[in-house]
């Protein structure tokens, strides 16, 4: 506005070089435009379109712009930081501490580990875990619990599940935890999944451990998390 401003007053009182004035507006408009342009390109980010995503999820295209509005109003610069995720995924849990599970969640979300999610990251994984089919949901459960992505779930990345879980339902789960619950369940979770008892899970173990039963015994917190999600879905 003020290069603007300056130009008028230039050609107010440069009367005998009105081509060179307007000519040298024209450049300082349309730098500024490319300058801002250029800056906009670097904090915001547009996806793909919604024809493919359609093809590639099981939203329809009507469903991807509502997801998509949603998402731009929730992060105008196209992409989602972990702290903004925290932040929207704490509104879910208020009687309790969300942010270490939103913190695995984050990084499951973020397949390409950039520290943001794309829309197209989000639509993908709402996707598998609301509408995908059981083989699916499994095989992204196993991604989400192997927290150091080696292809294996260990005891320690399971209990670190485990208590950013109970954390997460707070103070108000029931029945009333005991201190050393975690580590029980863990322990089950081992004895149901480690068909080879060599201390940790591989993704053809819990496959097939989880297709053997109706459900294993996170059916209940998961459950939880499932609404979350579909919450979270409906306030983006």
């Amino acid at each position: 506005m003020g290069a603007v401003m300056g130009t008028f007053s230039s050609l107010q009182t440069k009367q005998r070089r009105p081509s060179k004035d307007i000519a040298w507006w024209y450049y300082q408009y349309h730098r500024d435009k490319i300058e801002d342009e250029l800056e906009m390109t670097m904090v915001c980010h547009r996806p793909e379109g919604l024809e493919q995503l359609e093809a590639q999820t099981n939203f329809t295209k009507r469903e991807l712009q509502v997801l998509y509005r949603g998402f731009k109003n929730e992060c105008p610069s196209g992409v989602v930081n972990e702290e903004t995720f925290k932040q929207i995924y704490a509104q879910f849990f208020p009687h309790g501490d969300a942010s270490m599970y939103a913190h695995y969640l984050f990084h499951a979300f973020d397949t390409t580990q950039t520290g943001s999610v794309k829309f197209e990251d989000f639509v993908t994984a709402l996707s598998i875990l609301l509408r995908g089919t059981v083989h699916e949901k499994l095989r992204w459960t196993f991604n989400l619990y192997d927290i150091n992505k080696d292809g294996y779930i260990n005891k320690e990345e399971m209990m670190d599940i485990v208590k950013a879980i109970y954390d997460m339902m707070g103070k108000y789960t029931y029945p009333v935890l005991k201190e050393d619950t975690p580590r029980q369940h863990v322990d089950v979770f081992f004895q149901k999944m480690d068909k080879n008892k060599d201390g940790i899970v591989t993704l053809d173990e819990f496959l097939e451990s989880c297709q053997e039963v109706s459900f294993f015994d996170f059916a209940s917190e998961d459950d939880n998390i499932m609404r979350s999600l579909q919450l979270f879905q409906n306030v983006m």
